[in-house]
């Protein structure tokens, strides 16, 4: 894992703050800006540490739903098992969207097993997320012009969930974004751009929560070394910055559309690939 010095440690912890929740990849920026920066990669490790920080953001803001999912999911899951096993395991809504986040996580887990080294390694070519950010922000402009924007979380069923969770799994390629592939999918399937983002934000929880502690598991030994306390700063920035753009998207997405973001991510993309055919960059 790359040590960082304190000023990259609050520049990426900005940067991961800002970007985790926008759909325009965290992932990407905390690769083209040290890049940009002449600093070395800092590692898909440490990008995972970082997000434990954005993850407290949502857990955070979002207790109340979450708190309240959790408890119908026990209190269903208790009457199902005191029933014998006898129907759903569910009998509210909010214990459905439990498990729908639950089920929606395997794709993630599983892809993320089984490419590690891929995502580790090659997907991280600056090439990659150059066809990542231009081709999936495309993606949500069809999204957007698609989207009936008729259902709220409330109406969440198998179908949306399992889209959503599908769609997560997509993420793990830098430059396509966690919050801009679950939204896309969200979009396609009707919800409205507030309640997309809102299941995004809640899906987002048991992914980022596993991934994040195997690779403090992968990194134990390095922790309490030079660069740990440079990796802490870099998290508690990007719960602090995390939290304010959690609140910033939601207001903006119940007036605005999307189409902004993919402005950014084609423009992005773009100014990446002349960067690198013009050699200021490499893609490795």
């Amino acid at each position: 894992m790359e040590q960082l010095t304190l000023v990259q440690a609050i520049v990426l912890g900005i940067v991961q703050g800002l970007t985790e929740f926008l759909p325009i990849s965290s992932t990407a920026h905390l690769r083209i800006v040290p890049a940009l920066a002449g600093w070395k990669d800092i590692g898909a490790e440490a990008t995972a540490v970082m997000q434990l920080g954005t993850l407290l953001a949502v857990l955070i803001y979002f207790w109340a739903d979450l708190w309240r999912l959790t408890r119908a999911f026990i209190v269903d899951g208790v009457s199902w098992l005191r029933g014998g096993f006898r129907g759903a395991p569910w009998k509210s809504q909010d214990a459905k969207v439990a498990w729908l986040i639950g089920v929606g996580t395997i794709p993630i887990c599983v892809f993320g097993l089984l490419f590690k080294d891929f995502i580790k390694g090659g997907a991280r070519s600056l090439w990659v997320q150059v066809a990542t950010l231009i081709g999936l922000g495309l993606i949500l402009l069809v999204a957007e012009r698609v989207a009936t924007l008729r259902k709220e979380l409330a109406d969440i069923g198998w179908t949306e969930g399992l889209a959503v969770g599908a769609a997560q799994a997509v993420a793990l390629l830098p430059g396509s974004s966690r919050s801009g592939t679950t939204i896309t999918a969200a979009l396609f399937c009707g919800l409205t751009r507030e309640a997309a983002a809102r299941f995004s934000f809640l899906l987002s929880v048991p992914a980022v929560l596993l991934s994040g502690v195997y690779e403090l598991y992968e990194i134990r030994a390095s922790i309490g070394g030079p660069g740990t306390p440079a990796l802490v700063v870099a998290t508690v920035v990007s719960f602090v910055v995390g939290y304010a753009s959690i609140a910033f998207l939601l207001k903006f997405l119940r007036t605005h559309t999307t189409l902004v973001f993919v402005g950014y991510r084609v423009a992005l993309g773009l100014l990446l690939a002349g960067l690198l055919i013009g050699g200021v960059l490499q893609a490795n």
